[in-house]
């Protein structure tokens, strides 16, 4: 007893995530993961910074 709550919870769910439609901002995400170019470095970081910046962008 009890499950039936529970069973009709789960199948609202999935049939959510199957019905949804969404349209995700990959251009948004690349961002967020990547950052900005150009964005600032704390002055707290930038002797760290200094270490690892890419030969290649010289």
């Amino acid at each position: 007893m009890g499950r039936g709550r529970a069973k009709a919870k789960q199948t609202k769910v999935a049939r959510n995530l199957k019905y949804r439609t969404f349209d995700p901002d990959f251009g948004n995400l690349q961002r967020e993961l990547h950052g900005e170019e150009g964005e600032p470095i704390p002055e707290q970081y930038s002797d760290l910074a200094e270490n690892y910046e890419d030969p290649a962008a010289s």
